[in-house]
């Protein structure tokens, strides 16, 4: 992962998409030193860069991440606390990991449209597949009959994002049963092979990849 730390630079980046990096997978703090590695020395030329890939088995927990929600059990399951916003969650193989590394002015986008984006990215690919996703107030990400598919966490410095979200795809979840997902006690947690989607992952990465490029393409709301 540290020859993805120097970031691309091009004259017209705000006229291009998103580069598209897939990193197959990767372990998580080489990937997370690479995002702060490459947002640290990016600047106004910098080309926007969206990395897809997967993680070995790894619990994160962001800034505000409280001891209550962490494992309950002694699994052998690396625990990570890290730089972005949010409660505990679970990585793991089978689950596809979008990280969004963003100048969100140059998009005359804020945190909240980026959020949004990341969610209708997500809800469009589901209804690819005729299934109907849905936003909930106040905790971030997507799911489906009240069911957590899609989780998000951002971090801003000097206005770039790093982070991302990841979609459960074709995982083992059993890990989900041993925290509080997200900080909510209870919550459930499902997966697209459970909702009937039985296309290899590669396929729904490309899914997912093409949904996100195109509503980050989209006119911000103001």
């Amino acid at each position: 992962m540290s020859s993805l730390a120097a970031p691309a630079r091009s004259a017209a980046a705000a006229a291009h998409a998103p580069r598209v990096r897939e990193l197959g997978l990767a372990p998580y703090l080489g990937t997370l030193q690479a995002m702060q590695a490459f947002t640290a020395q990016r600047d106004a030329r910098t080309d926007d860069e969206l990395w897809v890939l997967q993680h070995p088995p790894t619990y994160t927990y962001g800034v505000a991440g409280r001891v209550e929600h962490l494992p309950r059990s002694m699994r052998d399951i690396e625990l990570v606390k890290v730089d972005r916003g949010g409660q505990i969650t679970y990585h793991g193989p089978g689950q596809i990991v979008a990280y969004t590394l963003l100048d969100l002015r140059r998009l005359g986008l804020g945190v909240k449209g980026l959020v949004q984006r990341l969610e209708q990215a997500v809800l469009d690919l589901l209804a690819d597949y005729d299934i109907e996703g849905e936003r909930h107030a106040g905790a971030p990400g997507v799911y489906v009959r009240g069911a957590k598919v899609a989780a998000l966490g951002l971090r801003i410095r000097s206005g770039c994002s790093y982070h991302g979200l990841s979609l459960n795809a074709d995982m083992d979840l059993a890990p989900f049963r041993d925290i509080d997902p997200c900080g909510h006690p209870g919550l459930a947690v499902t997966q697209l092979r459970e909702l009937g989607v039985v296309e290899p992952i590669e396929c729904i990465g490309a899914r997912l990849v093409d949904h996100l490029l195109r509503t980050l393409r989209s006119p911000a709301q103001h």
